[in-house]
């Protein structure tokens, strides 16, 4: 990974994918001066309510606070692992769509 991660409250949660995704469109552009996405997968363990959780965030280096700034953190849940694929599937098409075709994934 590049840098941290969003914060999620709950540690009981067990992850099953992360990725991020960032775009560099000159070559030797600094991280401080990118936008990062990242996709997280991972399922809960609350028996009261198990699901899959799909959580989107963004981030853009502050240099007021001198790092990583999350935002836009978007969660969704689903019933089913299926689905989740399924919806973080959509996602990962969304933000290739928008040009963050580098996935750490790949390195």
């Amino acid at each position: 990974m590049l840098f941290g991660t969003a914060p999620i409250d709950d540690d009981r949660d067990n992850w099953s994918m992360q990725e991020v995704f960032s775009r560099i469109e000159q070559p030797g552009v600094s991280l401080h001066d990118q936008e990062f996405y990242e996709l997280r997968l991972y399922d809960s363990e609350h028996t009261w309510c198990p699901a899959h959780t799909l959580v989107q965030s963004r981030a853009m280096w502050s240099e007021v606070d001198g790092q990583f700034m999350w935002d836009e953190i978007e969660t969704d849940s689903f019933s089913t692992l299926d689905k989740a694929h399924r919806r973080y599937a959509a996602r990962r098409r969304a933000l290739i769509a928008k040009g963050f075709v580098i996935s750490d994934m790949h390195l």
